[in-house]
């Protein structure tokens, strides 16, 4: 059973459910009318029994209403001191006073109208399953006039998608071919950019160092120990000596320590320089600055972490729906191919059928030839045996009397033998006909020329017995040769129509076949078609989603190349002022830089 396509199955689903529907609406309309019909029969034979039983008529205890009330009150939910009063009253032991009489019609009264609540009950049920079975179906149709739409209007998109396709083909290849000169382009700037990147990690590397070696030096030479040394051994070396300086001196040192090209750091050295500023709201400034520009760097630690990795995952997407792409391209080129194949074979199988035909019609043709000229022979031959026989009896008759065959006698009819029994005379009987009055008919199969007239002969016949002999004989050989000639051609003639047989059920065997196969490969061409179609929508929707990872890359790109590139100078430069600060402090404290 083939698969019904995809386009279709709303259609046929939103059918199958209207049916189903109808099947259920129909027993449950049949279940309600028996329902309602046995409510209505109980209610008013219940109603007819409360009439009875309030008017006193006698012998409604022996009607077939009576078995009825007999029988609700069995089956239905009441009480059992009501149902043991309700059997009593209707089998006649109970009593007969008004009270009971009463008494029971109120229990009846009761019963009727439980019975006439149900009976609503299943009415507003029914009305209410007809009212959702008839939206259901309101809704269905729609649905169907709806996928009816759709499938047309899908039937209509088929017919440009072949346009579309080819126009995305060359679009494809034109992204292909830029993508290419854009990954070596990249693939360039990426080397270049390491090569610098690498100069730049080593001259930062350098200038650390050697600021580490000055900052180590003169932490050994400022070391109180050394300075005592140094008293000691260089008196005149006072260069090297920590020795008292002035405020303006030490604001002086402590902004050409803070040379930066951030504003902010700007707005320290003017507080620095400025003269009624306390040194300990410039401290507090330092580290506030301090504290900030560490938060600046881990911020830009974040977005380098985050870019790096969007990049990544965004590039990792992009090369699994190019491989996607390429692999549904792949199998769409393969399934073309294998349509292609399959209308070849199709085209190749129909023309066998139609040869085949041909060459059966042929052999039909000459096997009908071939019978007719079988037919012929054989009426030919037989008649030519039957009419030599006769000649050859005849001429024993004459030669030979003892043995000649005398032709059967023949064969009255019953009326025939009740005239000659009545002393009657039979009517003469026609003349032979057939070839000279022998009765013997030869089928004409000629091309309807008449044979010519036998030649005429002169002379009184004389009788000759000896020769007679011969002319026998050779009526013998005449016969035999028929004979043999007949059964040669019954043997052709039942080869031919064996032969004939078998290649008709051979025939009728590969027509079969190949019409079973040209249905299994039109099948096979229909699935490949409907698969190329989705393969198509497929592809359609990982080109778009490839575009929009490019132009999450693009935008990640445009957000982050920027700080990726120059992440090791903002953050060597951002360490290199946040020394400064520290130094700057430093000084301001009363350390020594100089």
């Amino acid at each position: 059973m083939r698969l019904i396509p995809r386009r279709l199955r709303p259609l046929v689903e939103c059918k199958e459910a209207i049916a189903t529907a109808t099947a259920l609406r129909t027993k449950e309309a049949a279940a309600y009318a028996k329902t309602s019909g046995d409510y209505k029969a109980n209610i008013g034979a219940m109603g007819k029994a409360i009439t009875a039983i309030e008017s006193g008529a006698g012998g409604f205890l022996q009607t077939s209403t009576a078995s009825i009330v007999k029988k609700l009150s069995i089956d239905m939910e009441i009480s059992a001191a009501d149902r043991d009063q309700i059997v009593s009253f209707l089998s006649g032991t109970g009593g007969a006073q008004s009270a009971g009489v009463g008494q029971i019609t109120g229990i009846l009264k009761t019963m009727k109208e439980t019975m006439e609540a149900d009976l609503a009950d299943a009415t507003s049920t029914e009305e209410g399953a007809l009212a959702n079975f008839d939206a259901l179906v309101a809704a269905k149709e729609k649905e169907i006039e709806a996928a009816t739409k759709a499938v047309e209007d899908k039937l209509t998109r088929i017919g440009n998608l072949g346009v579309e396709i080819s126009t995305m083909k060359e679009d494809l290849d034109d992204t292909e071919k830029a993508m290419i000169e854009d990954k070596q382009f990249l693939a360039e700037l990426e080397k270049g950019c390491s090569t610098k990147q690498a100069e730049w990690d080593e001259r930062c590397k350098t200038r650390t160092e050697e600021l580490l070696a000055l900052a180590d030096t003169i932490k050994i030479l400022n070391d109180d120990d050394a300075l005592e040394l140094f008293k000691k051994t260089l008196p005149g070396a006072s260069a090297l000596l920590q020795v008292q300086v002035t405020s303006k001196e030490l604001r002086a040192r402590a902004v050409a320590v803070l040379k930066s090209n951030d504003y902010r750091v700007d707005l320290i050295s003017l507080a620095i320089k400025g003269k009624k500023v306390s040194m300990v709201k410039v401290i507090k400034m330092v580290d506030d600055m301090v504290v900030l520009l560490g938060k600046e760097q881990g911020d830009d630690d974040d977005k380098k972490e985050m870019c790096e990795k969007e990049l990544d995952k965004a590039e990792d997407n992009l090369k699994v729906t190019e491989i996607a792409i390429s692999d549904l391209e792949k199998e769409i080129a393969d399934t073309k191919e294998e349509v292609a194949t399959l209308t070849d074979e199709i085209a190749t199988l129909q023309q066998g059928i139609k040869d085949l035909d041909k060459q059966v019609e042929e052999a039909t043709v000459n096997r009908k030839e071939e019978n007719e000229d079988y037919s012929a022979l054989l009426a030919g031959n037989t008649a030519a045996i039957e009419l030599i026989g006769f000649a050859k009896n005849r001429m024993n008759k004459f030669y030979n009397p003892a043995m000649y065959k005398a032709p059967p006698k023949r064969v009255l009819s019953e009326d025939e033998r009740i005239t000659l029994n009545m002393g009657g005379t039979l009517a003469p009987t026609d003349a032979p006909g057939g070839i000279a009055g022998t009765g013997i008919g030869l089928v004409q199969m000629h091309n309807g020329v008449a044979p010519p007239p036998p030649p005429e002969t002169f002379g009184a016949y004389s009788k000759k017995s000896e020769e007679s002999n011969g002319v026998i004989a050779m009526m013998d050989a005449m016969i035999a040769d028929l004979e043999k000639e007949l059964q040669e051609a019954k043997f052709e003639e039942e080869d031919s129509q064996s032969e004939y047989e078998g290649f008709m059920k051979d025939a009728a065997n590969k027509r079969t076949q190949d019409s079973k196969s040209i249905t299994d490969k039109e099948g096979t061409k229909a699935d490949d078609e409907a698969n190329l179609q989705t393969m198509g929508e497929e592809r359609t929707a990982k080109m778009k989603e490839a575009m929009a990872t490019v132009d999450v890359i693009q935008n990640l790109h445009k957000d982050c190349d920027w700080l990726l590139k120059n992440f090791e100078v903002r953050k060597t430069a951002r360490q290199g002022e946040i020394d400064a600060l520290k130094k700057a402090k430093a000084v301001l404290s009363g350390a020594d830089f100089s």
